[in-house]
């Protein structure tokens, strides 16, 4: 189900996605050219992936998967209602973490921090935000989805840890741009391949073994 409703942001999205793409890379390179700034394609690529996660982010808590239900203030109370394994567990709960983890790795990666507190107090308020601006627009609060995505964020920002820890016991040539160029390129052609041939989950196991 997440999967799904992933495809569908996409396809519903595309023409958005292209001319964002297409506008933001040209504001980029005329913004380096003019300042006479180098380019460096794993940052500016970096910066891309985030700008569209964001776009997709906002897009499925927003218009997708669009309930009426009753609004929930009571922290655990949607979370245990889900039977474990079950599809409603996989796409509101487990939903709700994997949606966030990119965020939490993403700024931490801007931030360059390894305090939590900042991360957690980032997370709490775009999520507050989304929460407030769902019940505004007919859909429900529901402070549990908080919860989650700062589990979801908090897993972020622990990748990031462990790869800041392992960068500096790596040999310098990895740390050299046309290095880190070259293994971005690489990643994600392998991400891409992995979509089209084992799905989301496919991406998800392939990354956590």
């Amino acid at each position: 189900m997440v999967e799904d409703t992933l495809k569908l942001a996409f396809s519903n999205n595309y023409p958005m996605i292209i001319i964002f793409t297409v506008v933001i890379v040209t504001i980029r390179l005329v913004y380096l050219i003019t300042r006479k700034e180098k380019f460096v394609l794993y940052k500016e690529l970096f910066m891309l992936s985030f700008l569209l996660y964001s776009l997709i982010l906002f897009y499925v808590v927003t218009f997708q998967d669009v309930n009426y239900g009753t609004n929930n203030f009571v922290p655990f109370h949607e979370i245990m209602r889900y039977e474990f394994g079950s599809s409603y567990f996989i796409h509101n709960i487990l939903g709700n973490i994997i949606m966030f983890i990119p965020f939490g790795f993403f700024v931490s990666c801007i931030m360059k921090t390894k305090k939590p507190f900042s991360i957690l107090i980032v997370t709490m308020v775009t999520s507050i935000v989304i929460e407030y601006t769902q019940l505004m627009i007919g859909r429900t609060f529901d402070v549990d989805d908080i919860i989650l995505n700062i589990i979801g964020s908090t897993l972020g920002y622990l990748v990031y840890v462990i790869l800041s820890s392992i960068d500096h016991k790596l040999p310098e040539f990895t740390k050299k741009v046309w290095f880190r160029n070259i293994l971005v390129v690489l990643f994600i052609a392998a991400i891409i391949f992995l979509y089209y041939n084992v799905g989301l989950w496919g991406i998800i196991r392939w990354l956590i073994i």
